[in-house]
């Protein structure tokens, strides 16, 4: 995405997509012209859109708003796609902050991620509610797309990691995906993977859902799914009490070639493999290059 308008544009239609753009974000704070600006911000998303979006007066409450009104259509289920579409269009916008270098420490100040969560816990499978989701789970996975710091510390206070696990048991294969690229993200962390494994609960609760899903695979295969999920018992593998309880636990479907030509095109996928069945092999020094286990 362009930071600016297109370089096509000569400086007068320049302006003119500019002061659109200033236009729509005016009439995000009024109810009645909200759902156009909505729209039609949405579309353009550009990387100085952030910073304007949040710094200017009242539209981070206007898009809160659209989240609070969905709340009703959650319990029970009814949810329509009018709804859905409109509310989506709000979290492409907290999207495009939590993005944004400028915006994002304060995007986590105000904790607004945890406005998503009540999205991230429904189960409903009709198309408003997936969508819902997915769209959610995107802005948490532009944020830990980041790799900084101050976002796993933030994540690691919240209940993220159940939330995406629940997912990761019971979604959709593109919310499979990302919700299991958000828990790659974590444990790729130090202070992620000292997290999820610091107590026998947290560490099962990731590796029963894991193996549910490479029984799953084995039956549907998803390579882009499956590199996660493989990347995920890699890192898992760093941690000494991790590797040996992997040890006893990683699902024969890892190890007998079940996935050979799921894999055959994806190189970095089939190291990982190798690399993640010979930790477990050795059982002590992990074979990672840069990446230390933490002490158990």
């Amino acid at each position: 995405m362009s930071a600016q308008p297109s370089p096509c544009m000569n400086p007068q239609q320049q302006q003119s997509e500019q002061e659109k753009v200033y236009q729509w974000i005016n009439e995000l704070a009024h109810p009645d012209t909200r759902e156009t600006a909505l729209l039609e911000l949405s579309k353009k998303r550009e990387t100085d859109l952030a910073p304007m979006l949040w710094n200017s007066f009242g539209t981070a409450c206007a898009l809160l708003q659209e989240i609070v009104n969905i709340y009703p259509s959650i319990t029970p289920p009814t949810l329509t796609a009018h709804q859905s579409n409109r509310v989506c269009n709000a979290l492409a916008l907290l999207q495009c902050v939590a993005s944004h270098p400028e915006t994002r420490t304060a995007f986590l100040q105000a904790q607004i991620p945890l406005y998503l969560y009540p999205f991230l816990s429904t189960t409903s499978k009709t198309r408003p509610f997936e969508y819902l989701r997915l769209t959610s789970l995107g802005v948490i996975g532009a944020l830990v797309k980041t790799d900084e710091q101050e976002v796993i510390t933030f994540l690691l206070t919240t209940e993220i990691v159940p939330l995406c696990l629940s997912i990761m048991d019971s979604g959709s294969e593109l919310s499979k995906t990302v919700a299991t690229f958000i828990i790659q993200k974590i444990l790729l962390d130090e202070s992620g993977l000292s997290y999820i494994c610091q107590t026998y609960e947290r560490f099962s609760h990731v590796a029963i859902t894991l193996g549910k899903m490479v029984i799953q695979l084995s039956k549907e295969p998803c390579a882009r799914l499956l590199k996660h999920v493989v990347r995920c018992y890699l890192r898992l593998s760093d941690n000494t009490r991790a590797r040996k309880a992997l040890g006893q636990c990683l699902p024969d479907q890892l190890r007998d070639g079940t996935f050979a030509l799921c894999l055959q095109d994806d190189k970095s996928t089939k190291q990982w493999l190798q690399m993640l069945l010979k930790n477990l092999e050795l059982g002590n020094t992990p074979q990672q290059i840069g990446m230390s286990p933490l002490g158990s």
